[in-house]
């Protein structure tokens, strides 16, 4: 069955994707029209079918892309991991291929709004669980594509972040999707031209070899309002681009124009930067997506001039102008290299490790326990016959998660990746991510609860210790039946889930 989406990506022509949102604020049947729509004008080579937007159900996502292909309009399913485990995710996977929907857009998904914001340590069931993040379930999807399923798997980034850390991680959390299977990246909602070209050149300098999609959002005064309070999470209008939306929506026509040309000179700008194509959201007008296509195509020779104008963004945000000035290599090769100016003026100083981590590390290198060690060995010998004795393993148990539980705030999963993280538990992350954090993390803190996020600690600590490339590591997802047993024990029994 042909894949318009993946044979316009094959062939480098630039092409058009457009956002449904199939929200219960629509009706399915006005969704479908606008497919239908959307399927007679030949740059639109896919409509991508919303799940669980901003963190609120909607209409069926599966059932909305059978009916939209069936319009002549080829779906792009949004695939999240908000609702299902593992187990409902593969079944939606499968359900996916019997329709011969090839089209998966892997998503964390944003937390629900309904769910009560969670501390650390709820206990299950009181808050939704995410079984999964989005590298995982990239390598879940490539799993069965190599089992024979035919996949074609979108993924997100946000290059629109202003603080080292949650720009870094953002690039860092690509490369695990890439290694994992992913075949194309798409863009969050942003309005800064020299971040669309600075994730593009960190995709070539680095060699990922994915192409780019960047979003384009017919930005209203309703959702410039929304998104000035950071909702939906990931997305940020700042107050100067807020007030010329409002500005322009005191015309006639509502200001419609003015973001229809913004829109269409945000699309010459990703041409003109090389994006393999756009990824249209903000309308589900069939007219208005065909202007903004002529009319970009119209601006394309203007583009550098265009993109000048587009620098919507804090006014000390940071950017990574040069991707060779990460601290990648360890120190004494470090030093070599030469930030641009732009780059060493946003970068800020390395913050020192905190003290735990650092004893950690040397009570490890003094003491090597690792499965393969002398140690080690004895201390496996010593684990196994504990787990022979139910009340001894119970011991352990309960004398690990005193120790860890004050210290790393140990949710008690049995599949302990402190050292690999920081020694920064990932159970304490609302989302329980294992590979960076989610595209909601804003300024450091979390979307969910009014904390800072886990994972600026984690990056902090790997930067100190010159161990950013390990952060590239991908760690898989826990096995949940581990929960509440001793992840001693199950590390030297060879039962967790290692990375």
């Amino acid at each position: 069955m042909a894949n318009p989406f993946r044979e316009a990506l094959a062939a480098g022509r630039f092409c058009y994707v457009v956002e449904l949102v199939a929200s219960r604020l629509r009706r399915e049947a006005q969704v479908l029209e606008v497919a239908a729509g959307l399927a007679r004008i030949p740059e639109v080579v896919a409509g991508s079918v919303t799940s669980y937007a901003g963190g609120a159900m909607g209409h069926d996502p599966i059932r909305v892309a059978a009916a939209a292909r069936a319009r002549g309009l080829t779906p792009n399913v949004h695939l999240t991991c908000v609702a299902q485990d593992r187990d409902g995710l593969r079944k939606t996977l499968d359900d996916l291929a019997a329709l011969g929907i090839e089209n998966v857009f892997a998503l964390t998904g944003d937390y629900p709004r309904a769910a009560a914001a969670p501390g650390a340590g709820a206990e299950p069931g009181s808050a939704p669980v995410f079984d999964l993040d989005a590298v995982q379930l990239v390598r879940l999807i490539d799993e069965l594509r190599r089992a024979g399923r035919r996949f074609h798997v979108a993924v997100a980034v946000s290059p629109f972040k202003y603080t080292e850390a949650d720009c870094v991680w953002q690039y860092l959390k690509l490369e695990k999707k890439v290694a994992a299977g992913a075949d194309v990246a798409i863009t969050q909602v942003g309005f800064d031209a020299r971040k669309f070209a600075e994730l593009k050149r960190y995709v070539d300098a680095r060699g990922l070899g994915i192409p780019l999609l960047g979003n384009v959002y017919v930005l209203g005064p309703r959702a410039a309002a929304k998104m000035a309070r950071g909702e939906p999470p990931g997305c940020w209008v700042p107050p100067a681009l807020l007030e010329t939306v409002q500005r322009e929506s005191a015309a006639p026509d509502g200001g419609l124009r003015a973001r229809l040309e913004r829109a269409a000179a945000m699309v010459a700008v990703l041409r003109g930067l090389g994006y393999a194509g756009a990824y249209l959201g903000g309308t589900h007008e069939p007219a208005h997506i065909a202007w903004i296509i002529r009319r970009a195509e119209a601006l394309a020779p203007a583009w550098p001039a265009l993109a000048a104008q587009l620098a919507y963004a804090p006014v000390h945000g940071f950017y990574l102008d040069d991707p060779a000035a990460l601290p990648w290599e360890p120190a004494p090769r470090r030093a070599a290299s030469r930030p641009s100016p732009a780059a060493g003026r946003a970068r800020a100083p390395a913050r020192g490790r905190p003290l735990l981590p650092r004893l950690l590390d040397a009570l490890g290198r003094a003491l090597p326990v690792g499965r393969e060690q002398p140690l080690g060995r004895l201390l496996g010998r010593a684990f196994a016959w504990a787990d022979r004795h139910r009340p001894v393993a119970a011991a352990v148990e309960r004398l690990e998660l005193a120790i860890k539980r004050p210290l790393f705030g140990c949710q008690a999963c049995g599949n302990c990746v402190l050292g690999v993280l920081e020694y920064v538990c990932p159970q304490t992350c609302p989302k329980q991510m294992r590979n960076g954090p989610c595209g909601g993390a804003t300024d450091g803190r979390c979307e969910v609860v009014d904390r800072p996020c886990i994972w600026g600690a984690v990056y902090e600590r790997a930067r100190a210790a010159g161990r950013l490339g390990a952060l590239l590591t991908y760690v898989p997802p826990p096995d949940r039946t581990l929960r509440g047993t001793s992840s001693w024990i199950n590390y030297y029994l060879g039962r967790d889930s290692r990375p």
